[in-house]
């Protein structure tokens, strides 16, 4: 088997944006799952869109490399993890949650150091 080497994208942040910004996004069930349990609506990535920060990168995932990324939409503060599919020009959206300060410092945009 040969093995192939991800694609990275040159700016993973404009990525994800353009990606989510062309409806260019696969909600996997798990996603969709989750979501609904967790009380965020759909509108609330899509339409949060401008906020998007990258909070962290996972070059070893699974598929594809991966993006947490914070964001904010009217009072809510949520982070979203985004797979990138450079090769094919879409994103997959993994998870979505409301991040908590027991796991995150006050910003929600760093984990707390484990003692």
């Amino acid at each position: 088997m040969i093995a192939t080497q991800r694609m990275v994208p040159g700016d993973p942040l404009k990525f994800i944006q353009g990606c989510v910004k062309n409806q260019e996004i696969f909600w996997t069930y798990h996603v969709n799952m989750r979501m609904k349990g967790r009380f965020i609506p759909r509108k609330f990535i899509l339409d949060s869109v401008d906020n998007y920060q990258i909070i962290e990168k996972s070059p070893k995932d699974k598929y594809f490399l991966s993006y947490l990324v914070y964001s904010s939409y009217q009072d809510s503060e949520f982070h979203i993890l985004f797979a990138a599919d450079v090769e094919r020009n879409n994103i997959r959206i993994i998870t979505a949650y409301f991040p908590n300060l027991i796991d995150w410092e006050k910003c929600l945009k760093k984990r707390r150091q484990s003692s």
